[in-house]
């Protein structure tokens, strides 16, 4: 008599996912038992600040790299660090549950080479245009340009999805176009500053990647080329 095959109440994460959240809630642990005063003595109190200062991303810094067209390493570095180094404990948390959410999602559909792909560049794409677009002081951090890359990606599947049942393809921007009201709406009681322009050029990236990363869509594109 054979034994019935286990199936897992849920389906496993992939491994990738498993390492970028386990890098990102690594330092915030760290971060976070620092505050609290259990590791590190008094000076853990200024750990966050530290790590923000040498792993975020500062817009000014970049426009100083353009304008001398010099690309010091370390400061290049910064495009890859920031997004494991968060505000606060609630900023990391967030960025992980939409990791954890998204990333499954991408990575089962596109493959965990992809799924790192579009999580490493978005993130990368967001900070050059927020240091290109803005003058802003304000450091860039946190890994929502990252995470904001993946709704991309998340767009792209069901955009594709609905040209393919014939149903109207803009729905496939709900998410983003309700995430940037809540932006808007928040903006109007805090001040949230510019981050969000790293967001939604972290979005697009990841949209944009998905036509070269995406199952099928290189044979797409060689097909629509042919038939020019």
């Amino acid at each position: 008599m054979s034994a019935p095959d286990f199936q897992p109440p849920v389906n496993p994460m992939p491994p990738a996912v498993i390492l970028l959240f386990v890098a990102i809630a690594g330092v915030e642990a760290g971060l976070s038992l620092g505050e609290a005063g259990l590791i590190g003595g008094p000076g853990a109190v200024g750990w966050r600040l530290g790590l923000i200062r040498d792993y975020g991303f500062s817009g000014q810094i970049f426009d100083w790299m353009i304008a001398n067209r010099q690309f010091p390493l370390p400061e290049l570095l910064r495009l890859l660090s920031y997004p494991f180094v968060h505000l606060s404990f609630t900023h990391g948390i967030f960025a992980m549950v939409l990791l954890l959410a998204l990333g499954k999602m991408v990575a089962e559909v596109m493959g965990q080479v992809a799924f790192v792909l579009i999580f490493v560049l978005s993130g990368v794409g967001g900070a050059v245009v927020y240091g290109l677009l803005l003058d802003n002081p304000m450091w860039l951090t946190g890994a929502y340009p990252n995470v904001y890359g993946l709704i991309g990606a998340y767009t792209f599947v069901l955009w594709r999805s609905l040209g393919r049942t014939g149903e109207p393809q803009a729905r496939a921007f709900t998410l983003i176009g309700l995430l940037m009201g809540l932006q808007l709406l928040w903006g109007v009681f805090f001040e949230v500053g510019m981050l969000w322009v790293a967001e939604l050029a972290g979005f697009f990236c990841g949209f944009a990647l998905c036509f070269l990363l995406a199952p099928g869509e290189w044979a797409r594109m060689r097909a629509g080329l042919r038939r020019r």
